[in-house]
């Protein structure tokens, strides 16, 4: 058996795994393709129902990942090859050419500035920003490291230019990189290869050869305030802001003809948060959404769909799409729709149409499967062994989890890998611990009573969701006249990995003694920050973290002045705070480790097996006086018609 666990994948399913086997004693191989993690969420703008920022949930997981000295993050990586058996996997791994050292790279972006070669479709953003050969995904991408693009590099393709390697005073630029081999064993493979939008494989009836008909995902980057218009609502065709926007919904899932027979299950929630988002971004753009039916089954959720209408005044329509047509002069869009509520059959003029186009398994998804020697279902998305653990495969040793395996939400996606990390500490719990290091510890600096503060101010734009509505240079120039603060910066995301370098910097080279970042919640972003100054010999509790998202740009959304002078008396108590903060130290405390688990039902049960099988004591605690739960009142499962006495009575045999 091997210590170590090999996860194939970047995006938020990979990435909760990975941390959850790091806690629960297991080194892990992160596989990523692209040059960066995030995967899909990273390119979303904001999550359903609560509209947080997207990367204000990500970006804090992907620092964790790339802080963590268990976690060996290899981006621009693609899995080649795999032998042996369950417990002792070996794996071939191809490493790609950067063209950049990435022991030397400091992220600064010099190259890409000096970059002369005309700008190319960005894939981040679905092509509809640029980018140059020299780049980096996305303003956060981790590892913060560049690439250059050999099919458009004129040093690569012509032996001309050079330029890059010419300004970079780091030195990381090598044209001489070529691919490598990896060669690693593990004990355990995960699969986390998330799902793509192929927008362009739909029949031309629902117009996507139009330039302002665009995918549901293309829309998410036009709304982001890092995307390629800025967080501006615009038709790619021409830059103007619509005035009527048209959501198509099941464009292409639930249709036979399409090849899409099952339901994508997020579309009805995605769908109503850009419309919500759009009316918060836009005050002439309205929207309307064409649908079957609403499928919002979650907590909250078809609640969420009720408030798109009332309070932001989006029109549902309950129709089916026929076709979808182009005004050769104006470049609208003509919907021809029945309407299912009437029987009758209308036309709808729209400035701009978002699809809801199917979500399927990602690219490479079959290659994989012959490489890793496991099945694919009826929809080419990976096989569970067990339609009731859905977390292994159809090969003992290699796990599934996120949306490789069949359409779910962040949350669910979230929830199923940390399940899978159990699964997976408990198949190899006799090892655990083996392959792990400490991290390294920094001394800490050591602070006196009667030293002065010397308090370091960071202020986040977060794009737009604080920038729109808080005049934060302003605000940076306010704090800057407060007792005792010695240095404040205004930044665009305070959560990417490169203003946490930053934050180091700054209180290494001035010699801070507290630090407080402006932003958003503490709830997702405190520990992060924490760490961060720990990390630059800070005392943790010597930090101080101001949510002027939450408390001021989005409660007073309508009032800049308010927005703006909140954030000031905010940011003001808590430089007051600050200076009162002393050190403190935590103290250690003896675990027991055993487990209660509350409830008796299926749930309860499978928890306790995961938890017993990782070695632990476990209590099951179950008022009634048998186990199973209403597990016990039914008669058959489905899909699968399986008999639920039965499941239920080799649960409890378990047990």
């Amino acid at each position: 058996m091997q210590g170590c666990v090999l996860v194939i994948g970047g995006g938020i399913a990979g990435i909760q795994t990975s941390l959850d086997l790091t806690e629960l004693g297991f080194k892990v191989y992160l596989v990523e393709r692209n040059p960066s993690i995030g995967g899909r969420m990273a390119q979303l703008d904001k999550t359903f129902p609560t509209n947080d920022c997207s990367l204000c949930i990500l970006a804090p997981k992907m620092v964790e990942v790339f802080r963590n000295p268990n976690i060996e993050l290899m981006t621009y990586h693609e899995l080649k090859a795999v032998s042996g058996n369950p417990g002792d996997f070996s794996a071939t791994i191809i490493k790609k050419p950067r063209y950049v050292d990435e022991t030397k790279c400091k992220g600064c972006g010099d190259c890409a500035t000096k970059c002369p070669k005309i700008q190319v479709p960005n894939l981040f953003d679905m092509n509809l920003g640029k980018r140059k050969s020299a780049y980096i995904p996305f303003p956060q991408a981790v590892p913060p490291i560049y690439l250059i693009d050999p099919e458009i590099c004129l040093k690569l393709t012509k032996d001309v230019c050079g330029v890059c390697a010419k300004v970079c005073q780091a030195e990381a630029i090598d044209f001489e990189q070529v691919e490598q081999e990896v060669k690693i064993n593990v004990g355990a493979i995960v699969v986390a290869t998330g799902f793509d939008m192929p927008a362009e494989k739909l029949s031309s009836r629902w117009g996507y050869k139009f330039e302002n008909v665009v995918s549901a995902l293309e829309y998410e980057r036009i709304l982001c305030a890092s995307g390629p218009f800025g967080g501006h609502v615009l038709r790619p065709g021409d830059h103007v802001e619509p005035e009527k926007i048209a959501f198509i919904q099941c464009a292409g899932s639930r249709d036979l003809h399409e090849g899409v027979p099952y339901c994508s299950s997020v579309c009805c929630m995605y769908t109503a948060k850009e419309a919500i988002i759009t009316a918060e971004h836009s005050e002439k753009s309205k929207c309307f959404i064409f649908r079957h039916d609403i499928r919002a089954f979650g907590k909250n959720f078809y609640e969420f769909t009720q408030r798109a209408q009332k309070e932001y005044g989006v029109k549902y329509f309950q129709t089916k799409i026929s076709k979808i047509e182009e005004n050769a002069e104006t470049k609208n869009l003509m919907i021809h729709y029945e309407n299912l509520k009437t029987g009758e059959f209308d036309d709808f003029e729209a400035n701009l149409v978002v699809l809801a186009t199917p979500l399927v398994p990602s690219t490479g998804t079959q290659h994989l499967s012959e490489i890793l020697g496991i099945e694919l279902d009826e929809y080419n998305f990976f096989k569970e062994h067990d339609y009731f653990n859905k977390s292994k495969s159809t090969k003992e040793g290699i796990y599934l989890c996120g949306f490789c395996q069949g359409p779910m939400d962040i949350p669910e996606t979230v929830a199923d890998s940390s399940g899978v990390a159990g699964q997976v500490a408990a198949y190899l719990s006799s090892v655990k611990f083996e392959q792990i290091k400490d991290k390294i510890e920094v001394p800490e600096l050591e602070i006196k009573d009667k030293d002065e503060p010397r308090i370091g101010v960071l202020i986040c734009h977060c794009g737009i969701n604080i920038g729109k509505y808080v005049r934060v240079p302003l605000l940076a120039e306010y704090v800057r006249t407060l007792p005792n603060v010695i240095q404040c910066e205004d930044n665009l995301y305070s959560c990417s990995s490169d203003s946490q370098s930053r934050i180091k910097e700054l209180i290494t080279n001035n010699k801070l003694n507290r630090f407080i970042v402006a932003s958003c919640t503490p709830r997702t972003h405190e520990s992060l920050f924490q760490e961060t100054c720990q990390e630059a010999g800070l005392n943790k509790y010597l930090f101080e973290m101001v949510n002027i998202r939450d408390q001021c740009s989005w409660v007073h959304m309508d009032d800049v002045e308010a927005a703006t002078q909140k954030a000031k008396d905010l940011i003001r108590m808590a430089v007051a705070k600050s200076r009162l903060l002393k050190p403190l130290k935590e103290e250690l405390l003896k675990i027991t480790p055993t487990a209660l688990i509350i409830g008796g039902g299926i749930a309860g049960m499978s928890a306790a097996l995961n938890i017993a099988r990782q070695g632990f004591t476990t209590y099951v605690v179950e008022k009634e006086n048998i186990l199973g739960g209403n597990l016990n009142y039914l008669n058959e499962l489905y899909p699968i018609e399986q008999d639920a006495s039965d499941f239920l009575n080799r649960t409890i045999e378990k047990i």
